[in-house]
C-alpha cells in the first residue's frame, strides 16, 4: 500500500512540474522568460540553417552567435524574420516567425515554430495550420503567388520531433539534400531545447 501511494505521489509531482514548465499562461515571470528563450532559440537556429541552405547567408557561425536579419534576399529566395505582414484586411495572426519566399516558383511559406508539451504535440500542429491559414490566403492574393502555405515546425519541450516534420520540410520545394541539412539541425536544436527545458524544471524545483 505504501509503495502504491509513493508511486502515485511521484506521478503527481512529475505532472505538476511538467505542467508548470509547459503551461505558459500559469508560469511565473521567470518561467515565461525561459519559455521565450526556448522558442526564440529554436526559431533562430531554424532561420539560420534555412538561410544557409538556400545561400541567403554565406558566412557560417555558431548558432549561439547568430542574430537573424529582418530581411534576407538573393536572386531566388527572400525571407522575413518575425515580421508582421501588411494585409488589405485585419487578420488576427499576421506575424509568423519566418516568412519564406521562393521567387522562382512563386511560392511563399509562413513558417511558425512552437514548443508545446508532448501531450499537445499533434493538437499544436493543427492549431498552427489553422492559425495562419487566413494570412496564407491573403499573401497568395496580394503578392500574386501561385501558392502560399503554412509550415508548422513543432518540437516538444522534451525534444520530441513529430514524424510530420519531414513532410513539412518537403513542402518547401527545396533540393532533397537541403531537407536533410535542415532536418539534421532541427534534430540537434531539439536536444538543445530539451536541455533548456531541464533548466526550467530545475528552477521550478529550486535546485539552482
Amino acid at each position: 500500500m505504501t509503495n502504491e501511494k509513493s508511486e502515485t505521489n511521484s506521478v503527481k509531482n512529475e505532472q505538476t512540474v511538467f505542467h508548470n514548465s509547459n503551461n505558459n499562461s500559469n508560469n511565473n515571470n521567470n518561467n515565461n522568460k525561459e519559455y521565450v528563450k526556448i522558442h526564440d532559440g529554436l526559431a533562430e537556429i531554424i532561420h539560420q540553417k534555412l538561410a544557409e541552405a538556400v545561400e541567403l547567408i554565406e558566412e557560417k557561425c555558431a548558432y549561439y552567435k547568430y542574430t537573424p536579419a529582418n530581411v534576407l534576399e538573393n536572386e531566388n529566395f527572400k525571407s522575413y524574420w518575425n515580421r508582421s505582414i501588411l494585409t488589405d484586411k485585419t487578420i488576427a495572426f499576421d506575424r509568423p516567425d519566418i516568412t519564406f519566399m521562393n521567387k522562382k516558383t512563386q511560392n511563399t511559406f509562413s513558417i511558425d515554430i512552437a514548443v508545446p508539451n508532448t501531450q499537445n504535440l499533434a493538437k499544436t500542429i493543427i492549431d498552427e495550420q489553422n492559425k495562419y491559414k487566413e494570412l496564407a490566403n491573403e499573401i497568395c492574393a496580394m503578392w500574386k503567388q501561385k501558392a502560399a502555405q503554412v509550415i508548422p515546425i513543432v518540437v516538444s519541450s522534451t525534444g520530441l520531433i513529430p514524424k510530420s516534420l519531414s513532410h513539412s520540410l518537403t513542402r518547401l520545394n527545396l533540393h532533397p539534400n537541403k531537407y536533410i541539412y535542415i532536418y539534421m539541425y532541427i534534430y540537434t536544436a531539439a536536444k538543445i531545447c530539451n536541455s533548456w527545458q531541464i533548466s526550467i524544471v530545475r528552477n521550478f524545483l529550486n535546485y539552482k
